[in-house]
């Protein structure tokens, strides 16, 4: 293995047993042995569920890899593996330097121990000696920071204290590959922030992270690559924007066009070729016949993604100025429509529309919801047409920036249209800024005051 590789997945498959009756375990023990002593053909008494099937990839040294899948796609079975908790079926694994993982919460520890206990017993068993320990011990006491807990026993631990202190023990011993299976989902929104800046400084370092989650931005902002697992097959390893778009795509489309996309998805991953997610047509209005400081006719995303039609289509995102003319180029602190509309091809309970606005990473930075989270535009009649508009004071910084909108639905389908990255702005510069980051929120001067000493 080249010595820039952390690890190597090649062909890994992992097949369970399942067996209708407890009986049949000692079926399958005994009969077979039997049927073949007589020259039979031997039967099997248990049906192959395959959690993994012929999975390659490759993480380099220092490289973030996020993994998304449904629920049973083989994520954590994968992560299992690579750690050495499972046997494979067949394939190869191979990892170089320490491995710290978090497959689930509290794993590894003893619940009759007090935290204190746990800590020393999990670090002895990822190669720490005592010394070690000792002098990293107030490290990740500070990092759980459970306070008197830490000498009480881990049974009495709320969830979320259990995994503070595990990913305390699994960060802090500097791992060379470090393993997070959705764990983090469960500490307060200040914890995932400690956990979030621990992972940066761990890749910082040249930590090899594997980090499995459904949340998007989390892996768009994190990830360098991106594995899309369903049923246990490799349907895409790619630029995480790219993964985003095609599980996403996936898990709103129809049943009868899913698996048509899983397909297509495959073959475009085997054959290197890039991904083709852009469907743009009647989507993107016209622009204006002549470019002008207002408009630039040559900002069209690349990356626009249509979801399937499911009761309901969108047919225009568009962008307005104080005139009603179509703009996308922005200025700072002015006032903008933007608006979409299209068709409802079908009756409706209660659906709800969002808009929302990307970075160039895929970063949500903002949107809007209407009605409001908790309330529906309710009975709304076949055959009826849409334009909703959505008002944004331009607060944005200097950039480029992507739109997207969706509807959805509190009954049958819960995405009756989707559309990402419809259209592309740019915000104008101004002489001097005094902010940055992706928005401004100052209100005044900043003010000194010196004092000498």
């Amino acid at each position: 293995m080249s010595s820039d590789i952390a690890i190597k997945v090649e062909n890994l498959s992992k097949c369970y047993q399942i067996y209708d009756h407890p009986r049949d375990r000692l079926r399958q023990f005994i009969s077979p042995r039997l049927q073949r002593l007589v020259g039979r053909e031997a039967r099997q008494y248990f049906n192959e569920f395959w959690a993994l099937k012929d999975v390659s990839l490759e993480v380099k040294r220092g490289e973030t890899v996020g993994i998304i899948g449904r629920n049973g796609s083989g994520k954590s079975t994968l992560l299992q593996l690579i750690c050495g908790t499972l046997n494979p079926t067949s394939g190869s694994v191979q990892a170089s330097g320490r491995i710290s993982a978090l497959l689930e919460l509290g794993s590894g520890f003893n619940p009759e121990f007090t935290g204190r206990e746990n800590v020393y017993m999990n670090a002895a068993v990822l190669g720490l000696s005592q010394d070690e320990i000792d002098s990293r011990f107030d490290q990740i006491a500070a990092f759980a920071d459970i306070g008197h807990f830490l000498d009480q026993p881990v049974k009495n631990y709320s969830s979320g204290m259990g995994v503070r202190l595990a990913f305390a023990v699994q960060a802090m011993i500097d791992p060379d590959i470090f393993v997070v299976d959705e764990a983090l989902a469960v500490g307060d929104e200040k914890f995932q922030r400690k956990c979030f800046a621990r992972l940066d400084e761990l890749k910082q370092s040249g930590t090899s992270i594997l980090f499995v989650s459904h949340s998007a931005a989390s892996i768009i902002e994190l990830c360098d690559r991106a594995l899309v697992l369903d049923s246990g097959i490799r349907v895409m390893y790619s630029r995480p924007q790219e993964a985003i778009r095609a599980y996403q795509k996936m898990i709103y489309a129809p049943s009868a066009e899913y698996q048509k996309l899983v397909r297509e998805y495959r073959a475009a991953d085997q054959s290197a070729e890039t991904i083709g997610l852009t469907d743009t047509a009647n989507l993107v209005p016209q622009p204006p016949a002549a470019p002008s400081v207002l408009f630039d006719p040559g900002l069209v995303p690349e990356t626009t993604t249509v979801y399937p039609i499911q009761g309901a289509e969108i047919t225009s995102i568009s962008i307005l100025d104080e005139n009603d003319q179509p703009v996308n180029v922005l200025q700072a602190d002015k006032t903008y429509q933007f608006v979409m509309a299209g068709h409802l091809l079908r009756e409706f309970s209660g659906i709800f529309f969002g808009l929302h606005i990307r970075n160039i990473s895929g970063t949500v930075i903002t949107g809007q919801r209407y009605p409001e989270e908790g309330l529906y535009l309710e009975k709304i009649r076949a055959d009826s047409d849409f334009r909703i508009s959505f008002s944004f004071r331009m607060g944005l910084l200097a950039g480029v920036y992507f739109v997207g909108g969706g509807i959805w639905s509190v009954d049958g389908v819960d995405c009756p249209h989707r559309v990402l990255d419809a259209i592309m702005f740019r915000v104008s510069n101004i002489e001097r800024p005094k902010s940055f980051g992706y928005v401004d929120l100052m209100s005044d001067e900043p003010s000194v005051k010196l004092v000498e000493g």
